[in-house]
């Protein structure tokens, strides 16, 4: 069994040919293409979106096709063109898809923005980026005060025709435009090179960056889209990230969507049991979570839970720890199937249908992906030795470079030994059949009196204890050691945390690893802080902890 698996591995690698063409504009080479496959739009909806009251509304590529050109032709009549930011700040409902694929049909750089910003964001997001124009919901446009007055400001109902209002003074009505047809429109050519995306990072190290993907990175996105989400036309994808994510174009609309999927969009707050019962209900085969998510599902009674189309789960942004994993596929039968990547690239780095899934690895590269691991000291890190994440150029999967900042761009550039390299910020360690095990950020390491720990290991083992939930380690200042392993730990709900317990959980991490690696300090908390797609902000945890510790040691003094 082992050889087979590696051999299909290798195959993939060996068979890939995804080439990019000399153009690609998302909108015509794929939606309209699918749109003119009339056997493909007999079989099944592009898209099917429903929401907590239980609206329901489908669509096919044929419908997308028209309604994103009727779109397209609104939005070039009021002076959008090539080349020009869009702002598309959208909850889940059909406009998102509408609104980014007729920007992209328009030749213009769409910035997808979750609605959770506050106006402070968005006025930063604009000034940075000189956005022209804005498509939001009307109980959103209050945010944008800030917007310059000769932006074109688009405002979406959401509700029901028969009950929605008109838009604020100043702005323009969503469904307004999509009534004025399209006579007339053709969609620009759009080159390989040219922007066609930015996606703002949460900016945990001063101001947000404003990631710039090139067209052919729409293009090369497909690849995980067949290779780790294993999508086909028969396929119905659900992935429950928000619109404003890099993860939303790879799974919600341009990995599904290149490979001709059905994509499952659902509008409405996360309910545990509702969400097993929409995975049920529309048939779901591949579905992608983040571990958040994941964590809150196997804490449920899954005793009568049956899934019977789901044939694939998939999840990224932050590592599973085994016993979610083994609940899973207690419940599914089948492992989840974890991948890395980064908004710079989207996934690099993924497990695969009917290969070996081994504990604790995130897998290895993509077909079409090369990946060197690269020690603090500049060297190639040998099998087992833990480097940064560097991706061999060039690349398609890369960025054209952070919006406006050319100095910052260049400093993930690296050159060694004649290749160019970007490094991504992330440690890992590979082993000798090049499956990745992640070590965490390169500024997560701790330096423990000559001991680099990852805090990884250190939180996988503690997440096996029956009383945490989850677990987060990061450095903490020590006079004798330079640094300790602090470990802030969220329990279970009914179990409450004691120096009993941290002693216990102490004792119970030295053996499951190397007894250097315990933690010599624990916190039990209520929650752990986290960015808008579920992964632990160990920095936010570090500053705090040393904070802390330089409080004490002057209070102290």
């Amino acid at each position: 069994m082992q050889e087979n698996t590696m051999d299909r591995y290798q195959s993939l690698r060996a068979d890939h040919r995804l080439a990019t063409p000399e153009t690609f504009n998302f909108g015509t080479d794929v939606v309209d293409a699918w749109a003119a496959d009339t056997v493909r739009n007999a079989a099944a909806p592009a898209l099917i979106w429903c929401d907590a009251t239980g609206r329901e509304r489908s669509y096919s590529f044929a419908e997308i096709a028209a309604l994103t050109d009727q779109l397209a032709a609104a939005l070039s009549r009021r002076g959008v063109a090539p080349g020009d930011r869009v702002m598309v700040m959208l909850p889940r409902i059909p406009a998102w898809q509408l609104a980014m694929v007729a920007v992209l049909k328009l030749g213009a750089i769409a910035i997808p923005c979750v609605t959770m910003l506050t106006a402070k964001d968005i006025d930063y997001r604009l000034t940075n980026s000189g956005a022209k124009a804005i498509i939001t919901t009307v109980a959103e446009v209050g945010k944008f005060a800030s917007a310059p007055s000769g932006s074109l400001r688009i405002a979406v109902d959401p509700v029901d025709a028969e009950s929605a209002s008109s838009p604020p003074q100043g702005w323009l009505a969503f469904d307004q435009l999509m009534g004025e047809g399209a006579e007339g429109f053709r969609a620009a050519t759009v080159r390989a090179e040219d922007p066609a995306l930015i996606f703002y990072t949460s900016g945990s190290t001063g101001l947000p960056k404003g990631v710039t993907h090139a067209s052919r990175a729409l293009h090369a996105w497909r690849g995980s889209a067949e290779h780790w989400l294993d999508l086909d036309q028969d396929d119905v994808m659900f992935c429950t990230a928000d619109t404003g994510w890099s993860k939303a174009g790879t799974s919600i609309l341009f990995g599904p969507w290149s490979r001709g999927s059905t994509v499952l969009f659902y509008d409405g707050p996360f309910d545990p049991e509702y969400r097993l019962e929409l995975i049920a209900r529309y048939g779901v085969t591949v579905y992608c979570a983040a571990a958040t998510e994941l964590r809150r599902l196997v804490s449920l009674d899954l005793t009568n839970t049956t899934l019977p189309k789901l044939r694939l789960t998939v999840s990224a942004g932050e590592s599973l720890n085994p016993p979610v994993l083994e609940a899973w596929k207690a419940m599914t039968g089948k492992p989840v199937l974890e991948a890395y990547g980064l908004t710079e690239t989207l996934m690099l780095v993924a497990n695969y249908r009917d290969t070996e899934v081994r504990p604790g690895a995130m897998g290895r590269p993509l077909p079409g992906v090369t990946l060197d691991l690269i020690t603090s000291d500049g060297k190639l890190a040998a099998p087992g030795e833990t480097g940064q994440i560097a991706l061999r150029l060039p690349s398609p999967h890369l960025m054209l470079g952070y919006w406006q900042d050319p100095e910052r761009t260049e400093s993930t550039r690296m050159m060694l030994d004649g290749q160019n390299y970007f490094l991504t910020g992330d440690n890992a360690r590979a082993d000798a059949d090049g499956y990745l095990y992640y070590e965490g950020r390169a500024d997560d390491v701790i330096n423990s009196a000559g001991y680099r720990i990852g805090p990884q290991e250190v939180e996988n083992a503690l997440i096996e204890h029956p009383m945490v939930r989850e677990a987060a380690a990061v450095p903490s200042p020590d006079e004798e050691r330079g640094e300790v392993v602090k470990a802030f730990v969220v329990l279970h709900d009914g179990f409450e945390g004691s120096d009993a317990l941290a002693r216990e959980l102490q004792d119970f991490v030295k053996r499951l690893t190397a007894p250097y690696k315990y933690p010599r300090r624990i916190e039990f908390i209520d929650e752990l802080p986290k960015n808008p797609v579920g992964k632990i902000q160990r920095r936010d945890l570090r500053l705090r902890e040393f904070a802390a510790r330089k409080g004490k040691l002057e209070t102290q003094a």
